[in-house]
């Protein structure tokens, strides 16, 4: 079924751990604010739905999306206890080449860290076309990206724990 069908967001299908024994940071962009601030909201919601204590959840603004990796480094460099990162940012396609380069780079970027500091480090970045879709993605008709990349770290934090 396309994207364009459905609400992305929809969990039904799948089982979530509750998230109580779990330390979450969450990095968020500042540039486009309004789609980057409602996915922090949607994490930050899904995360305390799911048992996780306000307490253990960290959350730090950067300027752009571009700095994702490097924030997500260096929280991880400085906070050992963390179980996974939240990445939230937005891109939306210009008129020049910078999209390509910068979803390339952070999608890079967040693997790198994730690899080398053998935690989960979410992507919870659009790659939109336009705002439109954007806005659709972060809590419009298709859910809330936030929400899909808090779910996602709480599955791999207890992935990652199980062994």
């Amino acid at each position: 079924m396309s994207s364009q069908l459905k609400n992305l967001s929809d969990f039904s299908h799948t089982s979530v751990p509750n998230g109580a024994k779990f330390k979450f940071g969450i990095i968020v962009a500042e540039w486009n604010a309004e789609i980057t601030g409602a996915l922090y909201n949607g994490a930050l919601k899904t995360l305390l739905e799911n048992g996780v204590a306000e307490k253990n959840i960290y959350s730090f603004p950067v300027p752009g999306t571009f700095e994702l990796s490097s924030a997500a480094a260096i929280l991880l460099s400085n906070e050992k206890s963390l179980d996974a990162v939240i990445c939230l940012g937005c891109v939306i396609q210009g008129d020049t080449k910078h999209f390509d380069f910068i979803c390339d780079a952070v999608a890079q970027g967040i693997t790198n860290v994730s690899i080398k500091y053998s935690k989960p480090v979410i992507f919870g970045v659009l790659t939109t076309n336009n705002l439109e879709q954007a806005q659709d993605r972060a809590g419009g008709k298709h859910g809330n990206k936030g929400d899909e990349a808090a779910i996602t770290a709480i599955k791999m934090a207890e992935f990652a724990r199980s062994f």
